[in-house]
C-alpha cells in the first residue's frame, strides 16, 4: 500500500472495518486493452448473486463492485444490484454529516460514483474508493455532487467514526466513469 503522506494517518486508524477492508485493497488497478485484472474479476464472483454474470471486464465502471466487495468482506448488507453507484444511496442509514467510513454516493455525468468518506476540506470530500483513475485510491470529490451519505449499520458504532477535516490541495476529479 502506497498511501499518499497526507493519509498515512489512515493505517493507524482502528477502524471502521470498511476503511480497513477497503485499504488492504489500495492501488489495485485496472488494466488497458482487451486483458483484465483477474483481481476485479474475481471480485464479482466473491460478491456473488447475478454480480458475476454482469461483471465481464474490468473496463466496466467498478466502483460499486469495489464497495460491494468491501461491504462482503466487512459483514455489512450489500445493497441490490451493487454494479449501480446510485443503488449505494440505499446502504445502511441516511447521515446528514459524513463521517469517517460513511458510503459516499455522487452524482457524475452518466450516472453515479460511490466510495469511502476518509475526510473533508472546505469544497471537496476525501474519497477512498475503486475506478478512481482506474484503481483504488483516494480522490477529492466536490460536495456540491453529493448525492446521498449513509452510515454502517453498527452493533456498536467504533469510537473514531467522526468528521475530518483535512487539507484543500490535490486535484479535484471531475469524473470517475
Amino acid at each position: 500500500m502506497a498511501l499518499e503522506a497526507k493519509y498515512k494517518w489512515l493505517e493507524s486508524e482502528p477502524g471502521p472495518i470498511m476503511i480497513k477492508k477497503a485499504l488492504e485493497l489500495y492501488d489495485t488497478t485496472e488494466i488497458k486493452g482487451p486483458v483484465n485484472n483477474p483481481v476485479i474479476l474475481k471480485w464479482a464472483r466473491e460478491v456473488g448473486g447475478n454480480v458475476a454474470d454482469i461483471y465481464k471486464a474490468d473496463e466496466i465502471a467498478w466502483c460499486g463492485l469495489f464497495i460491494a466487495v468491501v461491504a462482503k468482506r466487512s459483514s455489512k448488507q450489500v445493497v441490490k444490484d451493487p454494479l449501480w453507484a446510485l443503488n449505494w444511496g440505499t446502504f445502511g442509514k441516511f447521515t446528514d454529516t459524513a463521517m469517517l467510513g460513511d458510503v459516499l454516493v455522487f452524482i457524475r455525468n452518466g450516472g453515479g460514483h460511490v466510495g469511502l468518506y476518509v475526510g473533508e476540506d472546505a469544497a471537496c470530500y476525501h474519497v477512498l474508493g475503486g475506478n478512481q483513475s482506474d484503481k483504488v485510491c483516494i480522490t477529492r470529490i466536490e460536495k456540491k455532487r453529493l448525492y446521498a451519505a449513509r452510515r454502517p449499520n453498527y452493533n456498536i458504532q467504533p469510537a473514531n467514526v467522526r468528521k475530518i477535516i483535512l487539507s484543500s490541495s490535490g486535484q479535484i476529479s471531475e469524473n470517475e466513469a
